[in-house]
């Protein structure tokens, strides 16, 4: 229990009073991915907050929770228990800093508890990310960078590279890795978007579970391609739907050294999603 209280500590963050420079928004969706023989369903809670610390400063914090529930059609491996739900809480705290005009510099800490039912200390990951953005012209911005992230499953440094072209007043295009994004608003209300991502993540499993081929690790990833819209129904609350596809889906299982020990060969799958927004 002292345990559990620590980590959480972790992640807590103080709402401050809302001022005019400031911003705060919370989140909820579900989201489904359905495979030829494994369903996967995953709520997701977040809470935003954004705030001015001098002229050129910034910080944001994002303090998020989701939980994975995983549906097995055939299961061939033999478990005692069933790695059927996951959870993760995670904190991200950003500075962003303009260094000139047209530079700005950007820096992420985040640290995620990805655990299966019974949280501990070693369930805790540090990951994080470090950019720069620099605008080559009134429309134009190019964005560099590295990060300790899971977006193939298991933390890897990998790059961020984006070019943010604002075509006009209604489109704007945003190419690069790991993350591509083409939104279109035909009025203030109405957004929508085609979105290309790599993603991923991975959960410890509990100690408790038999595993005859000493897994310790359940690892998730894919690219996913899906149309969003979000719609702006009244003053700060929104609502957003998610309609794609995961390509190169991956979920399997591995050993304290992430060498893969089974493979649920899920293959692909439909993305379905809805959630809500309010911001200020």
């Amino acid at each position: 229990m002292k345990i559990r209280f620590l980590i959480c500590s972790l992640f807590i963050i103080s709402v401050c009073e809302v001022k005019a420079q400031e911003n705060f928004s919370i989140s909820a969706d579900l989201k489904t991915e359905s495979t030829n023989n494994t369903d996967f369903n995953a709520t997701n809670i977040a809470v935003f907050y954004q705030k001015k610390i001098g002229g050129k400063s910034k910080i944001a914090n994002t303090l998020e929770y989701s939980g994975l529930k995983v549906n097995y059609e055939t299961l061939p491996y033999n478990f005692h228990t069933k790695p059927d739900q996951f959870n993760q809480m995670q904190n991200n705290f950003e500075y962003l800093c303009e260094i000139s005009e047209k530079t700005k510099f950007k820096v992420s800490i985040i640290p995620t508890a990805n655990f299966q039912n019974q949280l501990d200390f070693s369930d805790i990951t540090v990951m994080g990310n470090l950019s720069i953005s620099q605008k080559l012209n009134s429309k134009t911005n190019l964005t560099i960078g590295a990060g300790r992230t899971t977006i193939f499953g298991t933390p890897k440094i990998t790059p961020i590279v984006a070019v943010d072209y604002k075509m006009n007043e209604k489109i704007n295009f945003k190419i690069g890795f790991p993350d591509s994004k083409i939104s279109y608003s035909n009025n203030e209300r109405n957004q929508f978007s085609l979105t290309n991502i790599f993603n991923g993540n991975f959960y410890h499993l509990d100690r408790n579970i038999n595993m005859d081929y000493n897994a310790e690790k359940a690892v998730l990833s894919q690219m996913t391609s899906a149309l969003e819209y979000e719609r702006n129904v009244e003053g700060s609350w929104f609502l957003n739907f998610k309609a794609g596809y995961n390509f190169n889906k991956k979920y399997n299982l591995s050993d304290s050294s992430n060498h893969i020990v089974y493979d649920y060969n899920t293959g692909n799958g439909y993305v379905l999603g809805i959630g809500i927004k309010y911001k200020h």
